[in-house]
Formats: C-alpha cells, structure tokens, sequence
C-alpha cells in the first residue's frame, strides 16, 4: 500500500476519531448547515444569502478544518470584506440602487411609520443591557430590529473588529437577522389582526397624487446624506453607500455603474459575505446561550418594530377621521419590498378594493432610512460616550 493511501486513510480515521470524541458541536452545526441547505433551496428562504451561510457553516464545521486558519480560505474572505465591513457597504450599494424613493417622496408624512418601525431597536437595546449583555453587544443584537442584514453585519463586526465582541457572535447575529428577515411574511400578519380592527383593516385609501419631480429625485439622497453625516456621522458610511447607489440610478447618467452595482458587485460581495459568515459558525464558539439569547431578543425586536408602526397607525387613524389605514404602519420596517406587500395583500384580504401599496412603498423606504439612521445614531453616542 503507497504512502499517499496511507496518509489519506490516517487522515481519515483522525477525522472520524474527532468527530466521536470532540465534535459534537460541530456535528449540531452540520445539522445547522443541512436546515439552511433545506430552507434555501426547498422553502425559497433568503436563498441568495442563506445558501452560501450555509455552506461556509458546512465548511468550518468539518473534521480537522483549517478554512478558517490564518491563510485559509474563509478566513481571507473574512478578513479582505467583513473585517473592514467592505461586503455590507458594496451590498448597501446595490440595495440603493434597487430601491424607489418616490412614494415616499410624494408623501414625505410616511417617513414618520419608518420612525415608528424602528422603536424595536432601542427596547430591544434596553432589553439587552438588562440581561447583561455588554454596550457593544446589546447595540449589536439591538440592530437586528433593522430587518437588514447588512446592518447587523457592520455594526456587530465594527465592535468584533475592536475585541468588544467575540467573532461568533457575528454570525450569530447574520443569521437571526436574516431568518427574521425572511420570516416577516409570517411574523406580521397575526400582530396586524390583533392590534386592528375589521373596520380599520377594510379602510380605502386614495391612490397618491402628483409626480415627483427628477430634481427632488436627485436631490433627495444628497439631502440625507448630508444631515446624516451632520446628526449622525458614525453611521456615514451605511447612508452614504445607500444613498450613492440610489443617486446613480436617478441620476440616469451612469446606467452601466447603476446596473453594475444591482447586480455583479451586489452578488459577488453577497456570495462571499455569506461564505465569511458562515465560516464564523464553527460548533464550540457558536452554540453558547448567549446566541439562544440572541434569536430570541432578535423575535422581540422584529415585533415590536411592528407594533410601533401599527400604533402609529392607529393614532393616525383617529387624527385623520378614519382616512388612513392602520395596516400601513406595518411596513415602516426595511424588509423591503416585501413588508409593503404584506399590507397590500392584508389590505385586499379584507376590502377587495382596497390599494394600499403605493402607501406602504412609501412607509417601507422610510423604514430603510429610519434603520440606518437609527443604527448611525446608536453608533455616534457611543462614539461620543468614549466607547468607540
């Protein structure tokens, strides 16, 4: 028998060996891998991101692994996009670029149901320092009630970056984010039923009127750009890249940089922020109680950004004589465009005439602002506090 067969079949018998005596984390997160594996391509559950999780999971949890050693493959993916937040930004860039600001624009009054959206964040942040977690970390889980992937994964790896966070909670923290993402079709629609009536649901709201005009479109990214980077300046970053690609698509004049960055820069820096996080899921770093604790205040986040909204709906409700539908509320979160459709679609369930979609456009790209916002603001005091 060669040397090569050998050494081939001692690998392997070390592999196994590891396996039954060590890895028994590491063979939970292989179960962990195969259910995203079946999520993604079975369900349609955020298959573009959860698939290549899953896989850099798969990979990092194998026996005698090095993916993740200096020099390994994984750990240079992590290293070259998610250690200097690069991957988010690009992806952030594309998410501009796809996304219409002109419902919001004709009806700037439903920047106010992205406000609400976002009052999860910061009772999910309290929530957190009171369970012990520390100022970095409750900031870090706090952002899952962004109900966006990209900024969870800068703001948690900032603080990973500075030692304020261990690096698994990083993929902790992406996979929460965007599981919540993906199960907001089924998080929503029961706390529409609860908090509205039958009267309120079935409520007929006009279709916006007036066009917005190509300068307001072009003004308008520069605009919040600029108040970002004067309110909240830490968060400059998440705004800027968002609001660049936004003002590449109105501008008309750069169509291949705008179609560049929705569709190759977007998927390859998806592919391989996916692959990098993955690889921070390997089994003894990852099943701690502090990421059970993280899926479950990442649940409470997401529902109470929901509730926020449909209150502020309601209230507005009474204040308008019963001309506003409450159910518009719901999509003030950056689940975009599928919050916006969840109103339309609770909204025709129960008036048939009922168009409530050009409204939660509007509310549901004031909630992708109001995300980020909320995150610069949480970034910025702590930068003033001395943490950052």
């Amino acid at each position: 028998m060669s040397d090569a067969i050998l050494a081939a079949l001692g690998a392997l018998f070390e592999g196994v060996r590891f396996l039954f005596t060590h890895g028994g984390p590491n063979v939970i997160m292989i179960a962990v891998a195969c259910a995203m594996f079946w999520l993604a391509i079975a369900k349609g559950v955020e298959p573009l991101l959860l698939l290549p999780i899953a896989f850099g999971c798969l990979l990092v949890n194998l026996p005698l692994s090095e993916v993740m050693a200096q020099g390994g493959v994984l750990k240079t993916l992590y290293d070259f996009g998610i250690g200097n937040e690069l991957f988010p930004l690009l992806i952030f860039v594309g998410i501009g670029s796809m996304t219409d600001f002109s419902p919001l624009l004709a009806n700037p009054k439903l920047l106010l149901f992205g406000a609400a959206g976002q009052l999860g964040i910061f009772i999910t942040l309290l929530l957190a320092l009171a369970l012990g977690f520390s100022k970095e970390e409750a900031v870090s889980v706090a952002a899952i009630g962004a109900c966006d992937g990209p900024t969870v994964i800068f703001v948690s790896n900032m603080f990973a970056g500075m030692g304020k966070i261990p690096t698994a909670m990083v993929g902790a923290l992406a996979v929460a984010a965007y599981s919540y993402m993906a199960l907001v079709p089924v998080i929503q629609p029961p706390i529409m039923r609860l908090l509205t009536t039958r009267k309120e649901r079935a409520v007929k709201m006009p279709s916006p009127k007036g066009k917005v005009s190509r300068a307001a479109l072009i003004a308008f990214p520069i605009i919040v750009t600029a108040i970002t980077g004067i309110i909240a300046p830490q968060g400059l970053p998440l705004m800027g890249m968002i609001m660049l690609g936004n003002f590449m698509k109105v501008s008309g004049v750069v169509p291949r940089l705008a179609n560049a960055s929705e569709n190759e820069i977007a998927n390859v820096a998806t592919l391989f922020l996916g692959l990098a996080i993955g690889g921070t899921m390997a089994g003894p770093q990852f099943l701690t109680r502090e990421t059970l604790m993280v899926f479950g205040l990442g649940l409470v986040a997401i529902i109470i950004d929901t509730v926020g909204g449909l209150l502020l709906g309601k209230i507005w409700y009474l204040l308008s004589g019963g001309k506003v539908n409450p159910l518009v509320g719901a999509a003030g979160i950056s689940a975009y465009p599928m919050a916006a459709r969840l109103v339309q679609n609770e909204g025709q369930r129960w008036n048939k005439h009922n168009y409530l979609l050009m409204h939660a456009m509007g509310a549901n790209t004031g909630g992708q602002i109001g995300s980020v916002m909320a995150a610069a603001i949480m970034l910025s005091l702590l930068k003033g506090l001395g943490v950052i």
